[in-house]
């Protein structure tokens, strides 16, 4: 993993901790795959409503700020919530 994907892995990280009750939980792992980086967050089950929000409107800030930074690199890169 490049150090682009792990700046954008400590971004999300950052962004996320926050917003959560169980900051302890937060899991971020960051996969490259063909050019592609996947960015994944594991938290809490009580906490998976303050990560997506109303109407999907925080994860998809979170996703929306990931990808700006990554396009200055040059590169793609999904967020994904897991449950």
């Amino acid at each position: 993993m490049d150090a682009t994907a792990q700046d954008l892995c400590a971004l999300v990280e950052y962004i996320v901790t926050p917003l959560v009750d169980n900051p302890d939980d937060v899991s971020v792992t960051c996969a490259d795959e063909d050019g592609r980086s996947t960015i994944e967050i594991r938290v809490n089950e009580d906490d998976a409503g303050k990560v997506i929000g109303r109407q999907g409107r925080v994860i998809k800030s979170i996703r929306t700020l990931t990808r700006a930074a990554a396009s200055r690199k040059g590169t793609h890169v999904e967020v994904e919530l897991i449950d």
